[in-house]
């Protein structure tokens, strides 16, 4: 199995010591946001966990952890934009915190395990696409030889997020002027020896140099793991989005990063709340099993053929 480390929160900046804390123990639990009563136990023996995909936008915590990983395969999908602290408002300062991190992350795991993302993109009157450019040309080349993919995609509108971009009176492009958009960043990519592709977009954006491309990478994890997988399509992921299945294993309203286009968030009130339920050495992430909850055990096994590439 795959496990996503995680959609709804940033496991890696807040909850690293949980997470390494339930690689020791070897299990966790997960509450299903759709029925809150149903919580699934989680197998991490190495047996059944084929790969780990981190996401995140700031991994440092878990960097001193990462020997205790040893006996699995994962990749991170960093996320690393030019928005400031009125867009992002509790990630650390780009140029003198997380590039160093991404530099040092990708000297201890190698480029090809450290995807560069640079999304959601979001135009308003201050970040206009001629300032995504230069923002993207400056990461781009600091990040040069610290990766070789770099993820774009163009912020989408959702309930839990629609307020603030009306708010921010962000803007969309016309097509062809974000084609323009899209054919530039590529270029820029390719001059730092990158390839840009998109991430769950309906668009066509090969005539500009970027193909579709998913985060939880069918060929990228058979890449690391050094074999072939059998996996299907997520289906509990929007049509768009090409990522293999994976189990989730984050929490919704605990994600402390503050950015303003999350769709994982319902209000900065609700993720102080859940946040002060964390207990690092609890199996559940921000919460307690009551006696109202059913827990069940997850079936789990591993997807890998056997057949090595």
């Amino acid at each position: 199995m795959i496990i996503s480390a995680s959609r709804r929160t940033d496991i890696p900046n807040y909850y690293a010591e949980w997470f390494l804390n339930r690689i020791k123990e070897g299990y966790l639990y997960v509450r299903n946001p759709m029925n809150p009563r149903q919580v699934s136990r989680i197998s991490l023996s190495p047996e059944v966990v084929d790969c780990i995909v981190f996401w995140t936008k700031n991994p440092e915590p878990m960097l001193a952890g990462l020997e205790e990983l040893e006996a699995y395969s994962y990749y991170f999908q960093f996320t690393l934009t030019g928005y400031g602290g009125d867009i992002e408002r509790n990630v650390p300062h780009k140029k003198r915190r997380m590039i160093p991190v991404f530099q040092e992350l990708s000297r201890r795991i190698g480029k090809e395990r450290v995807i560069w993302r640079y999304d959601p993109i979001l135009f308003t009157d201050t970040y206009t696409p001629a300032y995504h450019l230069k923002a993207f040309a400056q990461i781009a080349e600091a990040l040069q030889g610290c990766t070789s993919k770099c993820v774009v995609s163009f912020v989408d509108s959702y309930v839990r997020n629609r307020q603030n971009m009306k708010a921010l009176r962000a803007f969309s492009l016309p097509e062809k002027e974000l084609f323009v958009f899209a054919k530039e960043i590529a270029h820029i990519a390719g001059a730092h020896h990158m390839t840009v592709v998109s991430c769950a977009e309906t668009m066509d954006l090969s005539a500009c140099g970027i193909g579709h491309s998913c985060c939880i990478d069918k060929d990228l994890i058979e890449q690391i793991i050094g074999c072939k997988i059998r996996a299907g399509k997520d289906r509990n992921q929007r049509k768009e989005c090409g990522c293999i299945e994976s189990v989730e294993i984050g929490a919704y309203d605990t994600c402390r990063n503050g950015c303003l286009y999350c769709y994982a968030n319902s209000s900065p009130e609700r993720v102080l709340k859940t946040s002060r339920l964390y207990d690092a050495n609890a199996p559940l992430l921000c919460g307690q099993i009551t006696e109202e909850d059913i827990v069940t055990e997850r079936k789990m096994k591993s997807l890998k053929c056997g057949d090595e590439i």
